[in-house]
This record gives C-alpha cells, structure tokens and sequence, in this order.
C-alpha cells in the first residue's frame, strides 16, 4: 500500500506561521546573525519544533522571503476579483512597498545562503513578472490601462520603487511616484 502524504495538523501550520513571523522580525532588529534560538524564543516554542519546520539556517530564511513574494504575487488575483483592474494595480503597487522594506531587511540574511540565492531571486523574479503582466493586461483589457503599455515597461517602475528605501521619507516618496504612475499608465 502506497504512502499517502498526511496533511500538516492545524497546530503545526500555525508554529510554522509564528516562526515565519518571528524569524523576519529578528531579521529586522537583529539581523541576518540573529540565532535560530532567538527565533524560537520569540516564538514561544523549542527549537525542536523550529528544526522540525526548518532543518536549516538557510530554510527559515528562504521561508520569510518566499513567504513575502508569494504573498505579494497572490494579491494580485485577489485584488482583482475585488476592484477594478487600474484600482488593483495601484493597490498593488503599495503593498509591494510593504514587500520592499521588509526585503531590505532580509536582503543581508540572504547574502548567508548556502550556495547563494539566485535560485530564489529567480523564482521572486518571475512571480512578481506574472502578477505585473497579469494586473497590466487586465486594465489593458478594461479599457482602463492605455494599450500601447507592457509589463515590460513597468518592470524598472518597480525597482525603482525600491530605491533609497532605507531614506528617511522613502514612503511617502514611493506612494507619490505610484500616483504619477497610475496617472501616466491611465487611458485617455
């Protein structure tokens, strides 16, 4: 009889939640030498049940990051089954200033993988690509976005959304340069 793969219980997805939540905290305030004791500690649970979820130093850190995009690039569906498609991507584009600062936090951890990050530099690469192309050409199709824009173009938007992100006001910056924007991508 075949193994059937058994479902994480409820509890144990939590812990692994709490412990996502608590590594990228210390990340933040610590800083990518925080221990994997800490990360326990902060999260009120032995580092058994850290090593159970996370075997490595290197798996809690590629966890919190993976974590971020993924949730970044899942947003982009659900915003648009909420709003408007010129509505979702403006909406998008500040949470990902959420998803910026907190990778300026994990950024030097990531320098301490194993064998480098490329491998999750790319597959953040192209999620966030997917989710650019898909809010573009759903407010192309809308009528709401001018259709001579592509995704393409609005891949440097986003970097550069990330520049100076450690400056004081880079915010409050970032939030005006997505209204100028919006307003250049809208259809006239």
């Amino acid at each position: 009889m075949a193994d059937v793969a058994r479902r994480p219980r409820a509890d144990a997805l939590r812990n692994r939640e709490r412990l996502i939540d608590a590594a990228k905290a210390a990340f933040g305030e610590v800083g990518p030498d925080v221990s994997l004791e800490e990360i326990a500690r902060r999260t009120g649970v032995g580092i058994g049940t850290l090593y159970r979820h996370f075997p490595t130093r290197d798996a809690i850190i590629e966890a919190v990051y993976r974590r971020e995009v993924d949730q970044l690039a899942a947003a982009a569906r659900s915003l648009l089954a909420e709003v408007r498609p010129a509505e979702a991507f403006s909406r998008w584009l500040h949470l990902s200033l959420d998803y910026l600062a907190t990778k300026r936090l994990i950024v030097p951890a990531l320098g301490t993988l194993t064998g480098g990050a490329s491998a999750l530099y790319a597959h953040s690469g192209a999620s966030l690509q997917e989710a650019i192309e898909l809010l573009v050409g759903a407010g192309i199709a809308a009528g709401e976005i001018r259709p001579d824009v592509q995704a393409s173009d609005l891949f440097p938007v986003f970097s550069g959304l990330a520049a100076g992100v450690s400056a004081p006001g880079w915010k409050e910056s970032a939030d005006r340069l997505i209204d100028i924007v919006m307003v250049g991508l809208a259809r006239r």
